[in-house]
């Protein structure tokens, strides 16, 4: 009996020392790698612009700040797992990031790991980020330190056990946080394959724009078919060039979409998307042109 006691006693200590070693909420990205590259501010407000980082992080704007960009978080996020609330990420050094390193924001942003070596949740979609080069990020940071620091603390998620135990995400993580292309396209065309950065990184546009499973991961066989919106409100569009999406708007039609937010029907956006096209609406032509190309170079869906 006493064997029986003492191998069940061993697979527990096993199962407990496996799971503490795979959750460890790793920080690879060192202050000696980002400190090698030179961050260009004006490129990191296109980055910015991309990554869509007004429409999530910042606070209701008020007459005497009307104009100004406050990153003071606060935007509430309702899902099946909780309520998540975006933070402050303004460069105040007791409520923002004004006290992050470069590869804190590295970190953060590539591996959902926060200076203190905690996991995030994927509402932040690091998951996308992953993909982002490194200068992008340095750029990104750069660009955020210019802006106003706002003093306001950030406010606690409201989840229910177990999704409260974030040590449990690095688990998560195992199986979908990775930096490879979601889908492989054959060609070389430079147009394209910016286009495929743009959507499927810092635009992070399959986090809305594709299913997920119920433990929060994305369903790349459905990659931009549409999804539940997260508070099952309703649903998200279908962007892929399947029949029941976007498959008869031309690269044209995608691309005006992106700057002025009219289909080819002379509809508008609305919803979320009004944020979305408020943020494309400030890249460059060739950038919107790069992602109605890769849009239209999907290979169809089954």
């Amino acid at each position: 009996m006493s064997t029986w006691v003492n191998i069940g006693a061993a697979a527990v200590i096993t199962g407990i020392t496996a799971f503490w070693i795979l959750t460890d909420a790793d920080a690879p990205i060192s202050n000696q790698q980002v400190s090698q590259l030179e961050a260009n501010i004006e490129h990191g407000e296109q980055v910015f612009n991309i990554g869509g980082c007004v429409s999530c992080h910042a606070s209701k704007p008020s007459k005497e700040h009307a104009n100004t960009i406050r990153l003071a978080g606060g935007k509430r996020f309702k899902t099946e797992f909780g309520v998540f609330i975006a933070p402050n990420i303004s460069p105040d050094k007791e409520t923002g990031i004004g006290n992050w390193t470069t590869a804190d924001f590295a970190n953060a942003m590539k591996h959902g790991v926060s200076p203190d070596n905690e996991h995030y949740y994927p509402a932040f979609p690091y998951t996308s980020y992953a993909r982002m080069t490194l200068q992008d990020v340095v750029d990104l940071k750069a660009y955020i330190d210019t802006l106003p620091a706002i003093t306001q603390q950030s406010a606690q998620h409201q989840l229910s056990f177990p999704f409260t135990i974030r040590r449990g995400l690095g688990l998560w993580k195992q199986l979908y946080l990775d930096d490879k292309a979601v889908i492989t396209l054959n060609t070389p065309d430079p147009s394209v394959l910016r286009g495929q950065y743009l959507v499927e990184g810092p635009g992070h546009c399959g986090e809305c724009h594709s299913p997920r499973n119920q433990i929060g991961g994305l369903d790349y066989t459905n990659w931009l078919m549409g999804a539940k919106s997260p508070d099952n409100s309703g649903r998200v569009p279908n962007i892929s060039p399947h029949d029941s999406g976007i498959s008869e708007w031309s690269h044209e039609d995608i691309a005006e979409y992106l700057s002025s937010g009219f289909t080819p029907e002379y509809d508008s956006a609305g919803g979320d998307m009004t944020k979305v096209i408020e943020n494309t609406s400030k890249l460059p032509t060739s950038d919107r042109e790069a992602i109605a190309a890769y849009l239209k170079a999907l290979p169809p869906p089954q």
